[in-house]
């Protein structure tokens, strides 16, 4: 069973990602260490003794639509209850609205414990705090006093209605059409598929965000405007009105996040209503849609990233757990009785330290960014559009790597059982079949990859991706300079990683100024596995340097070893496939044709 890594976030938070500094620095205002804590433990409990025995009925029961409502798993609606009595809902949600206005770096740390206990629950809340964060931002002051509170709250829930059935990574072909009326609110029509939990049982009142077109509206992304389309309208008076024309049509069946309702919605078919389209009200101005929706999406990507970190360690725990029971023939140097267990088999061992590395480095990556974004929202002025770019050169990182991990850690975990982790009873087969979406939703790895090249690496022309580089050198020297025994070759590996990232970064950056796009592209996906890989190794490092009293110094230390000696040399492979892949790739389309 899974048990939240509480002591580890921690200290990945503070120690690694900064915010031990900016606690100390009072950038967070008044909140203190004793509070974070408390916040972590509580949430940790939460996610190890109430979602996680939850997350396989889930898996098991799945959601269902029967008579045209969706039926969550059994015990879900009453967690659901449970986790917004808790007030997790409005964690860093503006005050005005009832929320707590903590920083990002809690919430991303919460909602990893609460991914891993279950994915599928977590999604719901996720999309919530989103559709939040993109009113907030731009709806009007109308709409936010209508609908924020509840959703802060969490007695209404929020989704993000982009996708149809041919428009899924390119909105600038979607068709859902909006239609003007005189009193100023817009009848949507048209059908979105792959809505995450677009109709459930936990609340009497779900807010849509759905991009639509106008009819005068310029094409492609251009002309893409942002409505909010309520389930149930809302009176003056704050309740419930009639029913909104938009309902869900199906839901889908999926490899995994089962408990998930995934629905297919259907706006303005004229089942509801006397008259055919769902009421909707613009957020932000019209055609201008997707900009704010990015303000939900940008946010959205760490948090699917976070998933990936959460499949990861949950994953990372069973297989450990199960290594440590399952005996098989007899290990190098084993004395004991009978079969040794098969954590003592060398390649078993390298295998589950594989996965905990992949897991901590992506941990520490995900928590810099969010880090990041919580001091472009303290600061002002250039420091400001320090951390800005810091988070936006993290983000497809944070994203990519993360939920990269996530398969090939919960894969890894599947081969560390044998055949029994192929059999669904063991659970091990659950966070591979779940972990499998986040590579492709909220923009998919490689659309993040295309992100990271052309848009990212150019920030500030560059000098900031080639100072962050700069930062990464001075851990290697850190670990050059410390008197701790252990660290073998890591500042060696390092550097040697730092110089496979840094002229990988060079020669891309001057690839796409000089036009070459197709060439940069053809090696983005490698060139951000190795950015992802080099952090990690950077990051773990910096862990294995802090001072801590919790008396697993040496254990840092020799993670980061086995990472440096053992997974930083595929750099110069991926640093070749930049470089030097375009030309081959280039001639071998012919093959696919």
């Amino acid at each position: 069973m899974y048990k939240a890594p509480v002591d580890e976030i921690a200290f990945t938070l503070k120690h690694v990602a900064g915010m031990g500094d900016a606690l100390q620095s009072g950038a967070l205002g008044d909140l203190g260490e004793d509070l974070v804590d408390a916040i972590l433990s509580e949430a940790g409990r939460f996610a190890t003794e109430e979602v996680a025995p939850l997350g396989d009925v889930g898996d098991r029961q799945g959601s269902r639509l029967v008579e045209g409502k969706v039926e969550t798993p059994d015990g879900w609606r009453d967690l659901y209850h449970n986790w917004i009595a808790g007030g997790w809902n409005g964690l860093t949600a503006p005050e005005e609205f009832g929320g707590q206005n903590l920083p990002h770096m809690l919430h991303v740390a919460a909602m990893e414990m609460w991914n891993a206990g279950s994915m599928a629950f977590a999604l719901g809340p996720t999309l919530t705090m989103g559709a939040v964060e993109a009113l907030e931002k731009h709806g009007s002051e109308a709409l936010k006093a209508t609908y924020l509170p509840k959703m802060v709250s969490g007695e209404w829930t929020g989704t993000m209605n982009l996708t149809e059935p041919h428009a899924g990574s390119d909105l600038g072909v979607l068709k859902t059409r909006a239609e003007r009326r005189d009193d100023g609110t817009y009848r949507i029509f048209g059908q979105k598929i792959f809505i995450t939990w677009g109709e459930h049982d936990f609340t009497d009142n779900i807010v849509h965000l759905v991009l639509a077109r106008l009819p005068d509206a310029p094409a492609g992304t251009r002309g893409i405007s942002l409505f909010l389309v309520p389930k149930f309208l809302v009176k003056d008076d704050g309740s419930l009105g009639e029913r909104n024309d938009l309902f869900c049509h199906s839901l889908e069946h999926k490899l995994g996040i089962h408990g998930s309702p995934t629905c297919t919605m259907i706006y303005g078919d004229g089942k509801f209503g006397a008259e055919k389209g769902a009421i909707g009200y613009l957020i932000g101005e019209e055609n201008r849609g997707l900009a704010c929706m990015f303000t939900m999406m940008n946010n959205a990507r760490l948090a699917v990233g976070m998933q990936g970190v959460a499949i990861a360690d949950a994953a990372t725990q069973k297989a450990i757990a199960f290594a440590k029971e399952r005996t098989q023939g007899k290990a190098p140097g084993w004395t004991g009785q009978g079969m040794s267990p098969i954590i003592e088999h060398p390649d078993v061992a390298r295998t589950l330290l594989t996965m905990k590395a992949l897991t901590q480095g992506s941990r520490a990556i995900s928590y810099a960014c969010a880090h990041a974004v919580d001091m472009a929202h303290a600061a002002e002025g250039e420091k400001a559009k320090y951390w800005q770019e810091r988070s936006s050169l993290l983000t497809p990182i944070a994203k990519s790597f993360s939920t990269d991990a996530g398969v090939d850690v919960a894969s890894m975990g599947i081969q560390v059982h044998g055949g029994m982790g192929f059999i669904e009873e063991t659970g091990a087969a659950r966070y591979l079949r779940d972990a499998r979406i986040a590579p492709i939703y909220e923009g998919t790895n490689g659309i993040q990859a295309i992100d990271l090249v052309t848009r990212k690496l150019p920030l500030s022309d560059g000098a900031h991706v080639r100072g962050f580089i700069g930062e990464l050198r001075e851990i290697a020297q850190a670990v050059r300079a410390s008197n701790r025994n252990g660290f073998g070759e890591t500042a060696a590996r390092l550097d040697a990683a730092l110089d496979d990232l840094s002229a990988a970064t060079e020669w891309l950056i001057a690839a796409v100024a000089g036009g070459k796009l197709a060439e940069a592209l053809a090696g983005a996906t490698a060139y951000q596995r190795l950015f992802g890989l080099t952090l990690s190794g950077a990051y773990l490092a910096k862990g294995g340097l802090a001072e801590v009293a919790d008396g697993k110094e040496d254990q840092r230390i020799a993670l980061c070893r086995f990472t440096a000696e053992n997974l930083l040399a595929e750099t110069t492979a991926l640093k070749d496939r930049v470089v030097n892949g375009a030309d081959s790739l280039a001639v071998a389309r012919a093959v696919l044709a």
